[in-house]
């Protein structure tokens, strides 16, 4: 029996507590100042239908997404021919309805869509989560990294 070298998957990384207590420093800070200014802050779940996130950025914005094998026996709905065939393309669809956000702006576009009738508008958000990409990892460039996103739907002013 191997033993496996403790390590994070390629692309993500550890913070530690010094870190972790400079960006909560620095992200209190931006929260304080978009909350002057009127914007209020939303958190939308890490995973989103996976029809939700595709076609949103064509085909490129469709390989950044990691998507979420469904629960249970998930290849027992599997079409045999077309995983005879090996066919991601078509087989992906029958394995996974579930992907994690690539970005804040489409689960964002989701959430007014959904709340339309709850949300005064305009609507001022300003969000700060963790996003995920299927990128391949380079130097400076993670798999998991923080977002921070504000917005303003429901208004032509630029002074919003």
């Amino acid at each position: 029996m191997s033993v496996q070298k403790a390590s994070t998957p390629k692309g993500t990384r550890d913070f530690s507590a010094e870190e972790v207590n400079k960006r909560q420093y620095i992200t209190g800070k931006i929260r304080n100042h978009f909350e002057l200014f009127g914007y209020s802050p939303l958190e939308t779940p890490s995973f989103e239908n996976l029809s939700t996130l595709t076609g949103k950025y064509g085909e490129e914005g469709d390989r950044l997404i990691f998507k979420i094998l469904n629960s249970g026996d998930y290849l027992s709905k599997a079409d045999e021919k077309i995983l005879a065939e090996k066919d991601s393309q078509r087989l992906t669809p029958q394995i996974s309805d579930k992907a994690l956000r690539y970005d804040l702006t489409v689960p964002f576009a989701r959430y007014v869509v959904q709340h339309r009738n709850d949300i005064t508008f305009p609507f001022k958000r300003y969000q700060m989560q963790p996003v995920w990409r299927a990128d391949r990892p380079q130097k400076g460039r993670y798999r998991e990294f923080w977002q921070c996103d504000a917005d303003v739907v429901g208004s032509d002013s630029l002074w919003q």
